[in-house]
């Protein structure tokens, strides 16, 4: 995966495109409160996967669009 200036910005526009194609999450959590449960984290250089946020109850499909979106965007 590379470190590029723009991968941040855009898996955040994908978190937010995931937030409101959610009915759910649309009244539950504020898109910036779901962006923040999904840092982008480095080590040695290189983005780490988003993990499942313990103390939202994000359900699995959410999470797996999450995953393709980092996925995506880092690779």
């Amino acid at each position: 995966m590379k470190n590029d200036p723009l991968s941040i910005p855009l898996f955040e526009m994908r978190l937010e495109e995931i937030h409101r194609a959610d009915p759910w999450l649309r009244y539950e959590i504020t898109i910036r409160d779901f962006i923040a449960l999904f840092p982008v984290r480095y080590k040695n250089g290189i983005p780490m996967k988003p993990e499942h946020p313990a103390v939202y109850g994000v359900d699995r499909e959410v999470f797996l669009k999450v995953l393709v979106a980092f996925s995506q965007c880092f690779s």
